[in-house]
């Protein structure tokens, strides 16, 4: 029985699959398959599969989730059984039917018996924070203003953290956070300079505090995962997030690019063109955030006599010089901008589009999207609640 339905699903059954202690952010494939599988690295898998079918799909009987998910009727009883038991699943009533016969009995995800906290560090004034349903719906909002002090700044972040939790009125499923700077695979913030942060274990000091499963990624890559969960981006997409800074995360087949020292997307302060430009806050020459930081974008057109729609090229097409070849290099279909809609939007992006054109092969990437994404400021906490989604459950 275990063999067949190993056999007949798709996915990598890892051992985080729809546990409680994976980081696994999407729902991904294995080059290469394991020799042996473990009988309860297939169980944990099959509740993802199941959970998954049931978040996308929505409310159907166990016969439905059974054709669907290519696992036996008995594992699929068996399993709902165990998922109703842990408060994830719940029966939703009978199908209507015409015809003889016993009604089937619909189960759906129980999308609202759990909640899960986000919370966004990456704003310059203020951090977000806001309690979810696992269907990414936001039910209460909580902010903080960032100290002036940087010694302030953890203190805070703790504080933010615990009044969510107390304003979840449900079992937390566990806590998501986005943070600005450099993240490693277990939730230490390496570098955020913007904070004044350096190896700092967000995740372990969270988790120590409030005693729930926590998630921390930089903001940029938690951003792609919920254009990616619920923005409707395909498996190969790269997000750019535009305000004080410039950075992008990135999805290829489905998975996210962290990069070798976890700096994947870091294109800020790749330097655009051998024209000079203008002194990017590093120090250096003609570095990308110094065209397209949003404080860079309101410096200049906010000179006297500048030409809007020509500011906004320039900065365009310095973006597109940047992401011309990552698109010929990793072959993405999709390009998604986030941050200012009046700024990013209409002259800029539509320069960025013929940059990426004139600098691609026409044959493969002329279909390349660039778009704005439909997150607006709550991209990074709905991607926080991705995180923890397919941590907890193997669901994104």
């Amino acid at each position: 029985m275990v063999t067949s339905d190993v056999q007949r699903s798709t996915a990598d059954p890892g051992p985080s699959a729809g546990g409680n202690s994976g980081r696994t952010f999407g729902p991904g494939r294995s080059l290469r398959h394991a020799a042996k599988v473990l009988p309860e690295h297939v169980r944990a898998h099959n509740r993802s599969l199941v959970l998954q079918t049931l978040f996308h799909q929505g409310a159907m009987s166990r016969a439905d989730l059974s054709r669907e998910t290519g696992l036996t009727r008995v594992t699929i009883s068996d399993l709902i059984a165990e998922l109703i038991e842990d408060g994830y699943v719940a029966e939703r009533g009978t199908r209507e039917v015409t015809g003889p016969g016993k009604p089937a009995i619909l189960v759906d995800l129980d999308r609202e018996g759990h909640r899960i906290i986000g919370l966004d560090l990456s704003r310059s004034d203020r951090f977000l924070g806001a309690v979810l349903t696992l269907d990414g719906e936001i039910v209460a909002r909580h902010e903080a203003s960032v100290p002036a002090d940087p010694a302030d700044i953890l203190a805070t972040v703790i504080r933010l953290t615990r009044e969510l939790v107390a304003d979840a009125h449900a079992p937390v499923l566990g806590v998501g956070v986005g943070s600005p700077g450099i993240v490693d695979d277990h939730g230490t913030v390496l570098t955020a300079p913007n904070l004044r942060w350096t190896d700092i274990d967000l995740e372990g000091i969270l988790r120590a505090e409030v005693s729930l499963p926590v998630l921390v990624a930089n903001d940029a890559n938690a951003a792609v995962l919920a254009e990616y969960t619920f923005g409707g981006a395909g498996d190969d997409v790269m997000l750019v997030r535009v305000g004080r800074g410039v950075g992008s995360g990135l999805l290829s087949g489905g998975q996210p690019m962290l990069g070798s020292r976890f700096a994947a997307g870091e294109i800020g302060h790749v330097t655009v063109g051998t024209d000079g430009g203008p002194v990017c806050v590093c120090g250096k020459v003609g570095c990308l955030e110094a065209w397209l930081s949003v404080p860079s974008l309101e410096r200049a057109l906010a000179e006297e006599g500048a030409d809007a729609t020509a500011v906004l090229r320039d900065a365009g097409e310095r973006l597109g010089i940047a992401l011309a070849p990552i698109v010929g290099a990793l072959d993405l279909s999709e390009i998604v901008l986030s941050g200012p809609s009046p700024l990013l939007d209409g002259p800029l992006a539509e320069a960025t589009v013929e940059t990426l054109r004139a600098r691609t092969l026409a044959e493969f990437h002329d279909g390349v999207q660039v778009r704005m994404t439909e997150q607006g400021e709550d991209i990074v906490l709905r991607g926080a609640a991705v995180m923890v989604l397919s941590g907890q459950l193997g669901v994104s």
